[in-house]
Order: C-alpha cells, then structure tokens, then sequence
C-alpha cells in the first residue's frame, strides 16, 4: 500500500468517518462498514483530506497517469472539495483554475448553472464518492457541452463493489462501469483492498476493528469486482 492509502486510512478512522458494524445502505444492502464523508466537518479535518486529494493527483501527473488544466467540483459535495483542492495544490506549487455547479440555473446576478472560472481545457472532476455514478456522468456531458475535455475523476474511496440487487448484480463495480461507459478514468486515494490490507497490518488503530475482518471479507467476497 502506498503511504498517502495508508495515512488516509488511518485518518478516516480517527474521525469518525469511517466506521465499522451493521449498516444498510440507500440501496438496502447491508453493509459492515459506512463511509460518511460528511464528518469532515471542521476546517482542520477539511484541510489535511484536501492535502490527500492533492498528493494523489499530483503522484498521478507526475507518473504521467493524469493531465489536466483545471478542476470542477460537483454539487454539493463538490463545491467544498474542489476549492479545499485547489488551495492545497496551489500550497504545493501548482495554482489551477476550479469551478462547480449548481444544481439550479440561477436567473439573477451572474446567472448560469456554473460558479468559478470557465470550463475549459482538460477538466478533473473532484468529488467523495462513486455509489452509482449518476452524478459523475452529469458532469461529464456537461463538461463537454462546454467544449472542455473530463480529464478524470478523483474520489477518497472506491469501494469496489457491484451493484444492483443480489439476484441480478452487474459484472462491473460502479467505478468500473463509469469508466467504461464515459471513457473517463477514476483514481481514488484508498480502496477497499487497501483498507482489508490495513486491517490485517495489524497497526493499532486496526486493533478494535478486526472483530470486523471476517464480515468484511466475506462482503468483498460476495459483492466485489
């Protein structure tokens, strides 16, 4: 695992924002861990999950896996994350332009569905996570009915699982099946893989989680791409 998965991990599970035990999901599947990207709620919190964000995409450029000119959060969850993102590339060195959406046209002011810079150039699109990729789609057209390009999708987690209903369950996980069906590559700056190999590190923060292990692997098990 590389260092940025493993402290983002670690951090999750210090806030909160990553807990173990019986869920059930907006779809009705039942889980035994929930993702809340919510409780990153605190300016401090905020800034460190920014920094993860820019590390990621930066050793992504660098290895020549990502190029892009801008980023474009998605509301509303986007919104936040876009501009944390880009003060903690530009805290790095590399100032880019951002903008997000609205989820209503506002026919006042400026007006518009869009907030920030103009769509322009290779587009990367910032958000948390990917459940059945909707969202993500919509933004993609509505890059390219600006003329921009997506250039990809980074999120925090990929959970790396099918969806639909057990019986008729979809060969690709949702991230799989955005990529394929829109062309765009997701990064995500830790998996499910990566959080059962930190569980099983035996680190100490994963010591009150691996009464946990064994429903989670039988969960990647049965759900997993």
């Amino acid at each position: 695992m590389n260092p940025v998965s493993e402290q983002f991990i670690e951090f999750a599970l210090q806030t909160g924002v990553l807990a173990f035990g019986e869920f059930t999901t907006k779809s009705g599947r039942r889980t035994p861990y929930f993702f809340d990207a919510g409780r990153f709620d605190h300016g401090a919190s905020l800034h460190r999950l920014a920094g993860f964000y820019a590390q990621t995409i930066l050793a992504n450029r660098d290895a020549g896996r990502l190029s892009f000119d801008m980023l474009f959060g998605p509301a509303y969850k986007g919104i936040a994350l876009v501009a944390a993102t880009a003060m903690a590339l530009a805290e790095r060195g590399l100032d880019v332009p951002f903008c997000f959406n609205r989820k209503e046209a506002k026919d006042h002011g400026e007006g518009g569905l869009l907030v920030g810079a103009p769509l322009a150039g290779r587009v990367l699109i910032i958000d948390d996570v990917i459940t059945d990729g909707a969202a993500k789609r919509e933004s993609v057209v509505l890059i390219r009915a600006r003329g921009a390009q997506p250039a990809g999708v980074v999120i925090m987690l990929d959970r790396m699982e099918r969806i639909g209903p057990d019986n008729n369950l979809s060969r690709d996980s949702a991230v799989q099946a955005f990529e394929r069906s829109t062309g765009t590559p997701v990064i995500a700056i830790a998996n499910l893989d990566q959080l059962l190999g930190f569980l099983r590190s035996g680190s100490a923060l994963a010591t009150p989680t691996l009464a946990h292990l064994a429903a989670l692997e039988q969960y990647r098990k049965r759900y997993g791409a």
